[in-house]
């Protein structure tokens, strides 16, 4: 099965790539979602976190307050590593869970949807790494338009985020959010095309012989990290030289 990592900037569309894919029955597992699984009541997760936040953390009906954790840690960072601590390890654990049903129910690729794919480092452990994309002043003018907020709230906003265009260096496939719906819709019919022309023998191969499965899935991520360290070596010689 190959497994795909779907990711992009804040405003660049890539929950509604992630809408339409599910749209055409793709397998999407949601990092997002998953992270609020991971801190519901009974769950390790969410002991961790009110055992080094303490109690008022929660709500009255025993649900973590989202917005007053967020208080807590958004100027504060040792806080907010540690909580990182606690639920990436769960949000990861979860998504490997079900790449494993998705796997175990024969099907033929799936998706992970992770805002953080490559600053979390999720990007070496997929077969390919699709990135949502739009220009900086589209995705600002998005923002603004979305959030009603001003130039300089947005342009914070961005400016917190790993530049759109660096993450499409990461990119086996760019997804071009700039244009109208219906052409984002096109692109995803043949982005979808073209997954199962490449992923089709290959399925039937691992279906028949899972260890060949494993072997494909070891040399992808092998050659991902031969390849992504190269181009780093090359980049920090460019910049060595200018």
């Amino acid at each position: 099965m190959l497994v795909i990592g779907l990711t992009g900037g804040i405003a660049t569309g890539k929950s509604t790539v992630s809408k339409l894919l599910r749209a055409r029955k793709i397998p999407v597992v949601d990092a997002d979602v998953l992270a609020r699984q991971v801190v519901e009541p009974g769950t390790s997760g969410l002991k961790k976190i009110v055992s080094y936040f303490g109690p008022d953390v929660l709500l009255p009906d025993g649900t973590l307050d989202r917005k007053k954790l967020g208080s807590i840690v958004f100027n504060n960072e040792e806080k907010r590593k540690k909580l990182n601590s606690i639920v990436h390890p769960a949000v990861r654990w979860a998504m490997f869970r079900k790449v494993v049903e998705y796997w175990v129910g024969s099907e033929k690729y799936c998706v992970l949807d992770v805002p953080l794919l490559i600053e979390g480092g999720v990007w070496k452990w997929v077969g390919k790494v699709v990135v949502v994309y739009c220009s900086a002043d589209i995705q600002l003018q998005r923002l603004m338009m979305r959030d009603n907020s001003t130039v300089e709230e947005a342009t914070s906003r961005l400016n917190s985020q790993l530049p759109i265009a660096e993450k499409v260096e990461y990119a086996d496939i760019v997804i071009d959010n700039s244009g109208t719906p219906q052409e984002l819709d096109a692109q995803i019919d043949a982005f979808v095309e073209k997954l199962d022309k490449e992923v089709g023998w290959i399925w039937w191969i691992g279906y028949i012989l899972p260890f060949m499965s494993l072997f494909s899935a070891i040399w992808v991520l092998t050659s991902r990290w031969l390849r992504r360290s190269s181009q780093q070596r090359k980049k920090q010689k460019d910049i060595k030289r200018n």
